[in-house]
């Protein structure tokens, strides 16, 4: 696993958010979170990332590979 941070665009309200912050934050993954709830560029910004989708959490991971909305497992899988 790289030292560089995980991007993550999220808002407070966002259940699978909160999640995928908690599991980053619970295997040591250091991350950057972007709220995206009151800044509408980085609101853009995920939707441009997600291929036009209104989705999130958007995961950007060392490397650039990008997960919209995703499961634990597939966080888990992404990061090993």
């Amino acid at each position: 696993m790289t030292n560089e941070p995980v991007v993550i665009y999220s808002a407070e309200w966002c259940g699978d958010c909160r999640r995928a912050k908690s599991w980053l934050t619970a295997n040591a993954v250091p991350f950057t979170e972007i709220n995206v709830e009151h800044d509408d560029a980085a609101r853009e910004r995920a939707i441009a990332l997600a291929g036009g989708r209104q989705e999130i959490p958007v995961v950007v991971l060392p490397g650039g590979e990008i997960l919209v909305e995703p499961t634990t497992t597939e966080l888990a899988a992404a990061l090993s």
